[in-house]
């Protein structure tokens, strides 16, 4: 990772078959934007759905065990 304008840069390279390839730029021509921007925007959408999905998960713990957590304060 490089740090630009105060924020790392990480460059990911990833292996696809030509199906996946051709997929992605037939995605990408759709959408008026580049194949690179599409796999960019695909990632930051996973690891935001991810965050998300983990938080909702911590809490539901949190909010079932809160009596517990309660109790061994």
């Amino acid at each position: 990772m490089q740090p630009v304008s105060g924020h790392c840069v990480m460059t990911i390279a990833s292996d696809l078959n030509p199906q996946q390839e051709q997929a992605l730029v037939d995605v990408a021509k759709e959408l008026q934007v580049t194949a690179v921007d599409l796999a960019a925007a695909a990632v930051r959408d996973l690891v935001a759905q991810r965050s998300s999905d983990f938080e909702v998960a911590a809490q539901r713990v949190l909010d079932k065990n809160s009596e517990l957590y309660r109790r061994l304060a």
